[in-house]
């Protein structure tokens, strides 16, 4: 075995692995930023879609929270339980 090969054997990365650090992105270096991933004035966007997610998702834990703690929903789910206990 060569020296190359050995390393390849224990996962070591060769000079031919690793990308040319010398040469301008996207010919071989480093890939460019997608160009349309954010649009002037969008910077934002994704910060305000995710509060939005949140509240939404805290307004659903809520609404479960009410339903569940109902009476009925509680009888319902002992019910439900018991009866696959006593299988």
């Amino acid at each position: 075995m060569t020296r190359d090969s050995e390393s390849i054997g224990r996962g070591e990365e060769t000079e031919e692995d690793q990308p040319d650090r010398h040469q301008p992105a996207g010919q071989g270096g480093h890939q460019p930023r997608d160009e349309g991933a954010c649009q002037p004035g969008d910077e934002g966007a994704m910060s305000a879609e995710y509060a939005v997610a949140t509240v939404a998702a805290v307004a659903f834990a809520g609404l479960l929270i009410a339903v569940i703690r109902s009476p009925e929903i509680q009888e319902a789910l002992l019910t439900i339980i018991r009866g696959a206990l006593t299988v």
